[in-house]
């Protein structure tokens, strides 16, 4: 192998390393990128001298700026607004829509569920009061009973507080014990359902359908989205245990939980934004179609932030996972 025919092929990546490796902490999330794919293409350039090109000058060039590469890729980095920036307008919508058609259906069929569980019990007396005794459905649905004084049982910041980590920590549940091949997030999804109609049969027959709708709408939209986006996501992990596709199981399930890490953040904001809406909106003074259109608007702003910004994202191949600045610690050892 002609030795200086190698040097001039590949001299130009090796300085645009060196280049990248010195402005380590300036780089941009595409630059992290590039440094990654640059240090192993340069690790194997450093194989092939050693192994034909026995030359101890061209050895120490290289791993001199292997060393340098590496050091940069493993340092410790401080969060840069370009990085926020990527997070929120690429790697998160794009997670979202990329599970577009898991937590839509789950949406669609909760739903339909709860509807046909509540058309059920508004028509059969008989099993209302097998479920629930009367006197307590009276204290729940009479006018200023406890189904409309909840929302104010506690101070509106205390209350939101309360609100978001419940909520906060059903979701993650919800969405992590996808692992277990899906298979309890299906009771927890039930039992939501069953809730819903359980609450809205009992107003609707007490008379009092439009209080229901004017007190679980306005926080409810975004919530019960959340909720289900958690459920979507935790079925669609524990589907890739069972058809991982191309991927190995291991590194499939490696993938798609770092995803599902991703959405488990900004369920957290979701989640953040229904507890303020639940604590300040719902029980608020403002007539029902104000509190209403707060959250619709809310929840409007939020699937145009996924099918928008996340439709975008995705068609440009960006799936969500983490970047290689974000996953240093996984990177190969290389001489």
């Amino acid at each position: 192998m002609d030795i200086d025919a190698f040097v001039v092929k590949n001299a130009p990546k090796w300085n645009r390393l060196n280049r990248l490796a010195r402005q380590r902490r300036s780089l941009t999330a595409a630059e992290v990128d590039e440094l990654l794919a640059l240090h192993q293409a340069t690790a194997r350039d450093l194989s092939v001298v050693r192994t034909n090109l026995p030359d101890a000058e061209m050895v120490g060039r290289l791993s001199g700026t292997l060393a340098l590469s590496r050091s940069a890729l493993t340092a410790p980095r401080v969060a840069r607004w370009a990085v926020v920036g990527d997070f929120f307008t690429a790697k998160l919508p794009a997670a979202l829509y990329r599970a577009r058609w898991w937590w839509g259906i789950t949406m669609v069929a909760s739903l339909l569920l709860a509807l046909a569980m509540g058309v059920w019990l508004v028509h059969d007396p008989s099993a209302r009061n097998q479920l629930l005794p009367p006197d307590y459905v009276q204290q729940l649905t009479k006018p200023g009973g406890e189904f409309e004084t909840y929302y104010r049982s506690a101070p509106a910041r205390d209350f939101a507080f309360k609100v978001w980590t419940n909520n906060f920590f059903i979701s993650w549940e919800t969405l992590f014990s996808g692992i277990l091949l899906g298979l309890p997030v299906v009771p927890i999804l039930f039992s939501n359902s069953a809730n819903l109609a359980l609450d809205g049969a009992y107003m609707v027959s007490a008379g009092r359908g439009e209080t229901f709708f004017e007190l679980i709408l306005p926080h409810g939209m975004l919530e019960l989205t959340s909720v289900f986006i958690a459920a979507g996501v935790g079925l669609k992990l524990g589907w890739t245990l069972i058809a991982p596709g191309a991927r190995s199981r291991v590194m499939a399930l490696q993938q798609e939980g770092r995803i599902a890490g991703v959405i488990a953040i900004g369920l957290m904001l979701t989640l953040a934004c229904s507890g303020v809406i639940e604590a300040f909106v719902t029980p608020s003074g403002l007539p029902a179609f104000a509190r209403i259109g707060i959250g619709a608007v809310v929840e409007v702003a939020f699937l145009s932030y996924v099918f928008v910004f996340g439709r975008r994202a995705f068609l440009r191949g960006e799936t969500g996972d983490l970047g290689a600045d974000d996953r240093v610690d996984e990177l190969p050892s290389v001489a």
